[in-house]
């Protein structure tokens, strides 16, 4: 870890200019301790395609947003709490490599990073944090993590009833619980689900009878065990929705294709000692 750093001025400098880099609309990140380990670009998959995004790694949270001037103007600021995320190695796809899972509770999502040692250095220095903090807080590794949403393009029909076929007229949809791709039929159902929002999301047929069961299920159990006493996480509400298209509003940086990310000589992510 690089604790030295904290409370540094050049560690006060960094922050400093990823904040005025998201503006009014992002969150202050400074406080007392924190460190910003090291950013760089990875290849977020999204919704209907996957894009640049910039991450930052601080030795407490995960920030990432969407670039509207590299190193100048970024914006759909998002910030997870390391303590509540866990990794998971991918193998690639024709579309991405050096492909990753980033886990949480409330969102989980795939990204990619240029190069295979580009990943390696990410996911060490994420899975370094998360165990310093785990230690220092004492809180036990996350277990329940919210589905990652399957991409768009990844099926023309309806992955519940296998029958609607999707079009112009006959949109997507995506269950909040399992994130299948399904049409207005199979996903007519609202569950509350807290952990993902204060409001009744969208889920499938299926996952919404589960629900009900589970539901069911703790109702009928021993009200008088005591409740467990959860560690929250507090300050940051991670969106458990697609945040790929709402940022896109105003005229991004052109990047280069996918072929030219994965294949230059270009380092597109940088670590801080």
């Amino acid at each position: 870890m690089v604790d030295h750093l904290a409370n540094t001025e050049i560690n006060s400098q960094r922050i400093a200019a990823v904040e005025n880099c998201f503006g009014a609309s992002g969150q202050p990140l400074a406080v007392p301790g924190r460190v910003l380990l090291g950013e760089g670009i990875l290849t977020k998959e999204c919704r209907k395609k996957p894009k640049p995004r910039i991450f930052f790694l601080f030795n407490d949270i995960l920030v990432y947003g969407s670039i509207v001037i590299n190193k100048r103007k970024y914006n759909s600021q998002h910030i997870i709490p390391l303590e509540d995320v866990t990794l998971e190695t991918l193998p690639d796809t024709l579309q991405m490599k050096n492909r990753w899972m980033i886990k949480t509770s409330k969102k989980s999502f795939v990204v990619s990073a240029a190069s295979l040692t580009e990943r390696k250095e990410w996911i060490s220095h994420l899975e370094e944090c998360i165990r310093h903090l785990l230690t220092k807080t004492g809180r036990q590794p996350s277990t329940e993590h919210a589905a990652p949403w399957i991409p768009d393009k990844a099926t023309d029909i309806c992955m519940r009833c296998t029958q609607t076929k999707f079009s112009t007229l006959t949109r997507r949809h995506h269950c909040r619980k399992c994130g299948f791709v399904v049409c207005a039929d199979c996903s007519r159902q609202r569950f509350l689900m807290p952990r993902l929002s204060p409001k009744p999301l969208r889920v499938c047929n299926l996952c919404y009878r589960q629900l009900l069961a589970e539901e069911k299920k703790e109702a009928e159990a021993d009200c008088r065990q005591p409740e467990p006493i959860h560690s929250a996480i507090p300050g940051y509400e991670p969106s458990s929705g697609d945040d790929s298209d709402k940022s896109d509003d105003e005229k991004a940086e052109q990047w280069p294709a996918d072929t030219e990310f994965y294949t230059s000589e270009v380092s597109w992510s940088s670590f801080h000692s």
